[in-house]
Order: C-alpha cells, then sequence, then structure tokens
C-alpha cells in the first residue's frame, strides 16, 4: 500500500488465500485491506497513537439509518462524555475529496448532529465545524481539545 499523509504507524497484517488482511483494532478482528481501509486504519492510528484519544470513544464502520436507507459511516468519535463529536468520512487514496464527500458525510451528519466533519482521502485531509449560522466552516487543524468536553 502506498505511503499516506500520516506520521508512520506498525500495522498486523496478514496474506490468506490471495488476498491481503489488516487487523482493525476497534473492532477486534482481520478486515480485507482496501486502499479506503487502509486510510480508514491510519485514521485510527491517529487518533490513539498521536492524539491520544482512548479506543473506546471510537466507533468504526456501523450501520445508520438515513430516511429509508440504510448506510455505513467510517469512524465516528465521541466525547468523554460519551456524545458523538466527530464524524470522519475515509476515501481511498486516489478519489479526490469534493462537494460530494462534503455533501455524503454532511448527510450522515443529520442522524448525528456531530459538531465535527472530517474527510480524508490519505493524502488530504479536510476538517469542518458547523456554525450558528448553518454553514460547515474549514478548519486550519484537527479540533483535539473538542473531544475533551
Amino acid at each position: 500500500m502506498q505511503d499516506l499523509n500520516f506520521p508512520k504507524y506498525h500495522f498486523s497484517l496478514k496474506r490468506e488465500l490471495e488476498k491481503e488482511y489488516i487487523f482493525d483494532s476497534i473492532r477486534k478482528k482481520w478486515v480485507v485491506l482496501t486502499p479506503e481501509e487502509w486510510v480508514r486504519q491510519h485514521v485510527i492510528a491517529y487518533l490513539v497513537q498521536t492524539e491520544r484519544l482512548p479506543a473506546s470513544l471510537i466507533a468504526v464502520e456501523r450501520m445508520i439509518k438515513y430516511n429509508k436507507l440504510v448506510k455505513r459511516f467510517d469512524v465516528l468519535l465521541y466525547n468523554t462524555l460519551g456524545k458523538p463529536a466527530m464524524l470522519i468520512e475515509c476515501k481511498a487514496p486516489e478519489v479526490n475529496l469534493s462537494k460530494e464527500t462534503l455533501f455524503q458525510i454532511a448527510t450522515y451528519n443529520t442522524v448525528f448532529k456531530v459538531p465535527y466533519l472530517f474527510i480524508t482521502n490519505g493524502i488530504m485531509h479536510q476538517v469542518y465545524a458547523w456554525d450558528e449560522s448553518g454553514k460547515y466552516l474549514a478548519l486550519d487543524a484537527f479540533p483535539t481539545e473538542i473531544l475533551h468536553h
């Protein structure tokens, strides 16, 4: 897999029946190593190892119901009070982050109503905050402090 715009992390990898797998420490299972999963695992490592957030505050690939559709979010980060604080959408490195990507995660956010959104393809990262006027504003840095409220 290609290098990403994250610190270097150690991952448990294995090959079985011509497929590569990576161990997901949050879901506690081996998952097929796709380019998107490579990005997702880097996001998880960033949250746990670099930002020092407890793994217990992270939910990965869970189903949500939006209108009559069933979708899966990539990563949901809770604050220390157990309230959803940030929704994270991971794309494969070759996928450009676009208005459609932001629209997708903003649509998921109608379920959670979190104050922060984070989208990444592993190369580019974009963080947004919901503001009082009803818009998402781009931030310059990852807002770790909000997770401790």
